[in-house]
């Protein structure tokens, strides 16, 4: 069993932000598949449903970024799935909008929701990295740039990346990090 989750924060006042692209990603990946409802479970949105014959949870943590690892530390005691089969999808302004990135463990590199998830369940699961592009290219400091919207144009950008996520998760689910980061790195080079 495999549990997915995409980081953002809950509330209208967030949907389509920088920060929540890794909720954007699940509900891609969740129409996508053969999905049963978001419910509240977890603190969080839970979902269950199959990718390739793997059975997956899709979780869209609800307790703002900062507790992230709240929500997905439950999901993972209860069902017992432990972090090498954990995918956590989220956003990184390191990356130029668009660009894809895996790997498994590493620092959190400032992201607060990171941060809290690695301080619950350790650092040794799945990272899907989306680039949300910098705050030094829009003129603005780190939290106003991850809590804007994307532009008409960014979101075409991004929702082929998420389209191309939704596609190639059960490759990553399959055959692991190195192989789906050979994937990633050919896409990026399109």
């Amino acid at each position: 069993m495999f549990l997915v989750v995409g980081l953002g924060n809950p509330g209208k006042e967030y949907a389509e932000t920088r920060h929540n692209i890794g909720f954007m990603a699940a509900d891609t990946i969740h129409g996508r598949y053969n999905f049963s409802p978001f419910k509240s479970k977890f603190e969080g949105l839970l979902a269950e449903g199959n990718i390739d014959g793997t059975k997956t949870l899709l979780l869209k943590p609800q307790t703002f970024m900062n507790l992230s690892g709240n929500s997905v530390v439950k999901a993972a005691s209860f069902y017992k799935i432990p972090p090498e089969n954990i995918i956590v999808i989220h956003d990184d302004k390191d990356l130029a909008l668009g660009k894809l990135k895996t790997k498994i463990g590493g620092s959190a590199g400032g992201h607060n929701g990171l941060k809290n998830i690695d301080s619950q369940i350790g650092t040794n699961y799945n990272r899907i990295r989306i680039g949300v592009g910098s705050p030094q290219e829009h003129h603005t400091d780190t939290v106003n740039f991850v809590l804007s919207r994307f532009s008409k144009t960014e979101m075409e950008i991004l929702q082929e990346r998420l389209d191309f996520i939704a596609s190639t998760i059960n490759e990553l689910i399959n055959k692991g990090v190195a192989h789906y980061s050979n994937i990633i790195g050919m896409h990026n080079s399109k």
